[in-house]
């Protein structure tokens, strides 16, 4: 799961990085509203953390930026602004919680939980694909009744093939969903996690392309 927080505060961001990471996340963080619009223009994100008064663009208005292009990913402000209109108006902005600061990171890491869960649980529980059955929200991969155990990555990269998987996703998509800014990749990471999906899952259910990347088949 890749998630964007933007927060001007260093300490704060830098505290809230480590503790999301800890939780499993990739965490792209940047200091300036124009920064958070030109991410989310390039990258897909599966929930925002989203400070009402950053510089340069202002929460609200990446808010009323993403809601009018019909962008549905979960946003939370976190935000000192915490007098009861202040949290109906950024609610009614489009905003899907509003935590105020001071909060627990505990705090954060429930209500995270909680809008990623809404938000697979209103694109469809459950994604299918030949004796695949994959639970978005429960992590988990049944075949033919059986439990596949995964790793975190490799159930990313099945989840990725199977929300489409007459599409072709390319290794950079792939990178993409695995990796936040700054991380280390091995030139040969993702087809490694290939190989080892096609150990437990079979090879046939997983096409290489050349040159093109991967997609879902049936042999």
């Amino acid at each position: 799961m890749r998630i964007l927080l933007a927060e001007d505060d260093v300490s704060q961001a830098e505290s809230i990085k480590t503790w999301l990471e800890m939780d499993g996340y990739n965490i792209d963080w940047v200091e300036c509203g124009d920064h958070a619009i030109l991410a989310i223009e390039q990258h897909q994100y599966d929930c925002i953390l989203l400070d009402r008064g950053l510089p340069k663009a202002t929460g609200d208005e990446i808010l009323k930026a993403l809601r009018a292009h019909q962008q549905q990913t979960p946003v939370i402000f976190i935000t000192a602004r915490d007098s009861i209109h202040d949290r109906v108006e950024g609610l009614d902005l489009g905003a899907n919680d509003y935590l105020v600061k001071p909060f627990s990171l505990e705090e954060l890491s429930a209500r995270v939980r909680s809008q990623l869960r809404q938000h697979q649980s209103s694109a469809g529980q459950y994604l299918r694909y030949a004796n695949l059955v994959l639970d978005p929200q429960a992590k988990t991969l049944i075949q033919d009744g059986k439990t596949i155990n995964l790793t975190a990555k490799e159930f990313q990269i099945l989840h990725k093939l199977m929300q489409k998987p007459e599409h072709v996703i390319t290794r950079e998509q792939l990178e993409e969903s695995l990796y936040a800014w700054g991380d280390e990749i091995e030139s040969n990471a993702i087809e490694v996690f290939i190989y080892q999906l096609r150990k437990k899952i079979g090879s046939q259910y997983i096409k290489t392309l050349r040159g093109l990347g991967y997609r879902m088949s049936q042999g």
